[in-house]
């Protein structure tokens, strides 16, 4: 079963996102409102929800990578962990933004609607917008 343009569009609406749909992969892309700076310069935060890979049961892989502040990685991992969503990697990309950003990477398989409603549910649990 392909993941359709429709299907991307509708979990986009759940992330409250951009989605783009490429063949059997829905990319969606949601700006976080934080003020960070690198080199005292803006930097736009973004998280990234991957869908992908369709199987005959209508399951996808569902991966991410989600920028949270340093502060806020233990409330979201546990999040995500409550649904039985698995936490792969945890690491910062810069050294001189202020404040602090870390990403968190997640995996797991489940149906893309209900994979996209679990992600919402750990974020509003984390209280990351």
């Amino acid at each position: 079963m392909p993941i359709t343009k429709q299907l991307c569009n509708r979990l986009a609406r759940i992330l409250g996102g951009t989605g783009m749909h490429e063949k059997n992969r829905c990319d969606v892309t949601k700006k976080r409102n934080l003020r960070v700076t690198m080199l005292g310069k803006r930097y736009e935060v973004e998280q990234e929800f991957v869908f992908e890979s369709m199987d005959k049961r209508g399951r996808t892989l569902n991966t991410g990578e989600i920028t949270v502040l340093q502060k806020e990685v233990n409330r979201f991992v546990g999040a995500l962990r409550r649904r039985g969503i698995r936490v792969t990697a945890i690491h910062n990309h810069w050294l001189f933004e202020k404040p602090r950003l870390m990403y968190v990477h997640y995996e797991f398989v489940e149906r893309p609607v209900i994979a996209a409603r679990k992600i919402k549910e750990a974020l509003r649990e984390a209280g990351i917008n």
